[in-house]
């Protein structure tokens, strides 16, 4: 077989190159449920703000008292050490907060076909005003189970009740649901937060 003769002159074929593949791979992101979540919502904030009232009144029966000493000036002067009762009962009611704050983060969890910020804010409203009711009831309370009948006599020693002379305590509630579920949203690592799979 006879070969066939090379033409010099012959150009070489450029070949254009092949084009880039490119995917796109578009995720379906689930949308924040609002509307269908609002009556619910609004439940679990109404049943997480009647739980302050047992805790305000678990705190009036725990918080220990002031024992004061009444002066010939009408004053009541605390017992030394007593003073420290003011913080041990700001102290218990802070702790008790974090404590109801943590639970009823989890619990509200575990409605799993509700998950979402929706539900989360309704919780966290709710803590606050759990605790709101609580610090009412708890100094009522508190107020009512320490009362003194009559005017002491000098020298007396009187058991103050425990007061809650700040704002602050009241915010342990509602960060306690907020880390709670927080965490929970965090650790799940699902785009809906498994809703689907309720």
């Amino acid at each position: 077989m006879a070969e066939q003769p090379v033409d010099e002159r012959a150009t070489p074929v450029r070949v254009p190159p092949a084009p880039a593949f490119e995917y796109y791979y578009v995720v379906q992101r689930p949308r924040v449920v609002v509307k269908r979540d609002l009556l619910p919502a609004f439940s679990v904030l109404s049943a997480i703000s009647l739980f302050g009232l047992p805790l305000g009144w678990l705190w009036a029966w725990l918080a220990p008292p002031q024992n004061v000493v009444a002066q010939q000036d009408g004053s009541l002067i605390p017992v030394t050490g007593e003073s420290y009762h003011r913080l041990d009962g700001l102290m218990l009611f802070v702790l008790m907060g974090l404590a109801a704050g943590l639970i009823t983060g989890i619990a509200v969890w575990l409605l799993r076909e509700r998950r979402g910020p929706v539900v989360m804010l309704a919780a966290t409203l709710g803590g606050g005003l759990a605790a709101y009711l609580a610090q009412l009831t708890g100094t009522g309370a508190a107020g009512s189970r320490y009362a003194v009948d009559a005017a002491p006599a000098v020298g007396d020693v009187i058991a103050l009740a425990p007061v809650l002379e700040t704002w602050w305590g009241l915010l342990a509630w509602p960060l306690g649901t907020a880390l709670a579920y927080g965490c929970l949203a965090a650790w799940n690592g699902l785009d809906d937060l498994g809703r689907r799979l309720g």
